[in-house]
């Protein structure tokens, strides 16, 4: 079992993100549905590129922390998760059935425990802004992470308020996410840039 505390953000938790995870400012930007299918629909203008997902990419994320985000998204089927909201916190247990997604579950939630303790915001381009109160308050947050034959077994918790919401709104962003795939960002995203 990993402790770490006070660390860690929704997203390592999630593993997705991603989100996980990851809707940014980049995302009211969206210009909405004109030139056609693919194109025009994405944060950035890239559209539904499936192949490249160039929305997992970053100011501040690496090539291969892209690549794991894309494993992710393009296995989403095979992610199951099991989240209970706690009264200051959430638990969280993400799973995959294929083994290579496993591995970048794993490697997203190390990774992303690493940037959050060093205040290392990846800048994901469809990241969540849900997130920004996660590297905000770091030290805010108690986190215990443990990866077991079940999955990725996380818990958060914290006496912020703020940050609690924070996770239970997340956690639901980044089930979505795993359910949907591309589909819930892309959703998340026109809603974002419609407001």
């Amino acid at each position: 079992m990993f402790r770490h505390a006070p660390t860690y953000l929704q997203a390592a938790a999630c593993a997705l993100a991603m989100a996980l995870t990851p809707l940014g400012a980049a995302a009211q930007a969206t210009s909405g549905h004109g030139g056609g299918h693919g194109h025009g629909h994405g944060a950035d203008g890239t559209g539904h590129d499936m192949v490249n997902m160039p929305g997992l990419r970053g100011e501040n994320a690496t090539p291969e922390e892209s690549a794991e985000l894309a494993v992710m998204f393009r296995a989403f089927q095979t992610i199951t998760r099991e989240v209970t909201n706690l009264p200051d916190g959430i638990r969280t247990v993400t799973r995959s059935s294929d083994p290579d997604v496993m591995d970048a579950l794993i490697s997203h939630v190390t990774g992303m425990i690493a940037r959050v303790e060093a205040a290392d915001d990846p800048q994901i381009f469809i990241q969540s802004p849900t997130l920004d109160i996660f590297f905000e308050r770091s030290e805010r947050i108690e986190t215990e992470i443990e990866v077991t034959d079940d999955g990725i077994v996380v818990v958060q918790t914290s006496d912020d308020p703020e940050l609690v919401a924070a996770m239970h709104i997340h956690a639901a962003e980044v089930t979505d996410m795993a359910d949907r795939g591309m589909e819930a960002v892309h959703e998340m995203m026109m809603t974002r840039a419609s407001n």
